[in-house]
C-alpha cells in the first residue's frame, strides 16, 4: 500500500519563555538563552531555529519545530511497506539506528513533545553544497569521497543485522513506490506544468517503460536508503561530516542514495568525476567484502536509479510550487532533468521512453 504525503500545517513561532525555561531546566546549571534565530527552511513540514546560549556549552542548539505534535504518524514522504505501529517519531527512531551504525547524527538533547520541539546538536550552516561551491578539483572530490566514506558506513553497518525496532525495515522501495515517484513526474512534471494531459497513447508507453525500470530496481538487494542523501543534507563540521534529514529512510537499492548525491539537484559535478566516484563507491564496497562483479552492469543500474530519481526531483519541485506555495526549486529542474537527458541518450533501449516523453518536457529535448 502507498501511503501519500500530506500537505503541511501552518506553524506558530515557538514561544521563547518555554524554550528559555526548557534550556535552565534540560542543561547545566548557568546555561541560558541568549537568541532564537530563524533558520533558513527545507520543503518539509518542519521549521527551524538556532538558541544561542551562554553561560558554558553548547554555545548553542538546533531546534527542530514540527508541524504538529503527533504530525509523525504520516510521512511526508509517499511510503510502501507492511503498516507497523508508530510509537516514536520517526526522526528519533532513525536517528537512534544511524548512532548505533556510528553515523554522525545530531545528538538528541531534549524532547518537548507537546510543543513539538527536537533540542538537537548544532552542526553549523556549512553544508557539502556550500563547501564546494567555486573549490577547485581536488578538494571537491576530497569532500565527495568523504560522504561516499559516509553513505558506504551507513549501507553496511545500518543494514545488517536488521533491526526489526527501526522503522526503516518496515517500508521500503518496492515497485509501487517507484511507480508512484514515476507517476508524481508525469502528473506535476508534464501535466501540471503543461495545464493538459499526456495523450494516451503516448502515456501508455511511457508508464510501461518506467514500469520496466521500477520492476528492475525493485529486483536489487534492498539496503538501510536515507532516501534524501545530497548535498544540503550533509553537514561539514570541522573534519566529520554531519547527516541529517534521514526521517524517511526505508530499504532501497543501494544505487539510490549514490544516485541521489552524485546526480543532486543543488550541485553538477563533473562528468569525469562522477566516473571516478561510482569507481571509489564500488572499491570501499569492496573493503567491505561486498562486492560487485560485473561495474558495467552496476554502472547502468546507477543511471537507471538516476532517471528514477531525478524524474522524482522534478515532479516533486513543482508539486512543491503548486501545494506547498514554495517555488525556490523551480530553477533546479533544468539541471535535474539534464541528467535524464544523459542518460536517456546513454542507453539504446531506451528509445521508446525518450521518443514518447522528451515530446512532453521541453528540458529533455
Amino acid at each position: 500500500m502507498i501511503n501519500k504525503p500530506i500537505p503541511p500545517s501552518p506553524l506558530a513561532i515557538p514561544d521563547r519563555a518555554l524554550v528559555a525555561r526548557t534550556i535552565e531546566g534540560q542543561f547545566a546549571r548557568g546555561l541560558t538563552l541568549h537568541a532564537l534565530e530563524p533558520l533558513a527552511g527545507d520543503a518539509s513540514n518542519r521549521r527551524y531555529f538556532r538558541a544561542v546560549l551562554r553561560g558554558g556549552l553548547p554555545h548553542s542548539l538546533i531546534l527542530m519545530q514540527l508541524a504538529e505534535p503527533e504530525g509523525f504518524k504520516q510521512s511526508e514522504e509517499a511510503v510502501s511497506g507492511a503498516s507497523s505501529q508508530i510509537d516514536e517519531l520517526p526522526f528519533l527512531n532513525i536517528l537512534s539506528h544511524l548512532a548505533k551504525a556510528g553515523v554522525s547524527v545530531p545528538q538528541l538533547h531534549a524532547y518537548d513533545h507537546a510543543a513539538g520541539l527536537l533540542y538537537l546538536e548544532d552542526f553549523g550552516d556549512l553544508t557539502l553544497a556550500e563547501a564546494v561551491r567555486g573549490a577547485d578539483g581536488p578538494t571537491v572530490e576530497s569532500r565527495y569521497k568523504q560522504a561516499i566514506n559516509v553513505l558506504v558506513q551507513m549501507q553496511v553497518r545500518a543494514t545488517a543485522p536488521a533491526d526489526p525496532g527501526c522503522l526503516a525495515f518496515h517500508r521500503s522501495f518496492d515497485a509501487p513506490l517507484l511507480m508512484w515517484e514515476f507517476e508524481h513526474f508525469l502528473e506535476y512534471g508534464i501535466v501540471a506544468r503543461r495545464g493538459q494531459p499526456i495523450p494516451a497513447d503516448d502515456e501508455a508507453v511511457i508508464r510501461n517503460e518506467f514500469g520496466k525500470i521500477a520492476e528492475l530496481l525493485a529486483g536489487q538487494p534492498h539496503v538501510f536508503t536515507h532516501r534524501d542523501f545530497h548535498s544540503r543534507n550533509l553537514m561539514v563540521d570541522g573534519l566529520r561530516l554531519g547527516v541529517i534529514d534521514f526521517q524517511d529512510a526505508l530499504l532501497g537499492p543501494a544505487t539510490y542514495d549514490l544516485a541521489s548525491l552524485l546526480r543532486d539537484a543543488y550541485i553538477q559535478l563533473d562528468e569525469a568525476l562522477v566516473d571516478h566516484l561510482v569507481e571509489y563507491y564500488l572499491d570501499q564496497l569492496a573493503e567491505h567484502r561486498q562486492v560487485w562483479t560485473n561495474r558495467d552492469a552496476f554502472r547502468r543500474l546507477f543511471d537507471l536509479t538516476s532517471i528514477q530519481r531525478n524524474l522524482k526531483a522534478a515532479g516533486r519541485f513543482v508539486y512543491i510550487d503548486r501545494v506547498k506555495g514554495n517555488p525556490k526549486f523551480l530553477a533546479d529542474i533544468p539541471r535535474v532533468l539534464s541528467y535524464v537527458k544523459r542518460n536517456l541518450q546513454r542507453y539504446p533501449e531506451l528509445a521508446a521512453l525518450r521518443t514518447h516523453l522528451t515530446r512532453y518536457v521541453p528540458e529533455l529535448q
